[in-house]
């Protein structure tokens, strides 16, 4: 349960936050909120104050639906960024949201620590390559589709089933390129129901597994304010309340919005092992 982030060591055995820093002008939730220096500084102190162990930059907009941009245009909008965040922060660990090898690449390249795949090796046939070589820690998702079809009628036999298999597969094949450092995302809300994300919740220890950490991403997603009917503004007891059963079923990272909250969460829950 331990990974190597340029030469530090993270315990996972004990869950870790991680911050959501989206430079995207569209995110479901704070889409267009730190386009600029100060605004991007601000809120990545706020998180690692707040508790973040690593922080996890997008530059690609993986909402249902959202518009596809250019590998030249992604590189464009996180390079500066990650540059900028070393400067100031020199002893972050950046994790980087992309499913481009060449994007990987580049980021890793000018110190970026960790891999955020949301397509699991699927839309690039060169990134399973890309992080062996690199050696980083990898975040293997699970995607039924692409962000522009993945929610049009995502259909499953066994959802849970179906996942810890492609979970299977993917880890053999990084495994015989000699990557060890991976952790599997279910990907909520990534080509599937709101009853196939509640299922997958409930069913969280089952992944363990494949004895691989677990990062669970549900933070303000539509399963929650779509359940409650209320707004991904207004969905922030909500997602305590599931990462709290993300954790209880094994959890080892909370990939979230608000920091605080969900490193509460971690505290709560890690007293039930007393």
């Amino acid at each position: 349960m331990t990974i190597n982030c340029k030469g530090t060591l993270v315990d996972l055995s004990s869950p870790k936050v991680m911050g959501i820093l989206n430079i995207t002008p569209d995110s479901f939730f704070d889409g267009g909120k730190y386009k600029n220096e100060k605004d991007i500084l601000s809120q990545t102190e706020k998180m690692l104050l707040e508790g973040a162990t690593f922080i996890d930059v997008g530059a690609y907009s993986s909402r249902p639906g959202a518009k596809n941009i250019s590998e030249k245009e992604e590189l464009q909008r996180i390079l500066p960024v990650i540059n900028l965040l070393i400067k100031h922060f020199p002893e972050i660990i950046i994790s980087v949201d992309t499913f481009r090898s060449n994007v990987a690449k580049e980021t890793i390249n000018v110190g970026a620590a960790i891999i955020n795949d949301i397509s699991g090796g699927i839309m690039d046939a060169k990134m399973f390559e890309t992080v062996a070589n690199l050696q980083v820690p990898y975040i293997l998702m699970h995607m039924l589709g692409t962000p522009q079809n993945m929610q049009k009628n995502p259909v499953y036999d066994d959802v849970t089933k179906e996942i810890i298999t492609f979970f299977a597969e993917q880890i053999f094949k990084l495994h015989q390129l000699k990557l060890n450092d991976i952790i599997i995302d279910v990907g909520f809300g990534f080509g599937k129901t709101i009853e196939h994300n509640f299922e997958l919740l409930k069913n969280l220890s089952l992944f363990k597994s494949l004895d691989a950490p677990i990062l669970a991403g549900i933070s303000r997603k539509s399963m929650l304010y779509k359940t409650l009917d209320i707004s991904a503004q207004e969905a922030l007891n909500a997602t305590t309340s599931a990462n709290t059963i993300a954790l209880i079923n094994g959890a080892n990272i909370l990939r979230v919005h608000d920091v605080k909250e969900a490193v509460e969460a971690v505290k709560i829950v890690n007293q039930l092992s007393f």
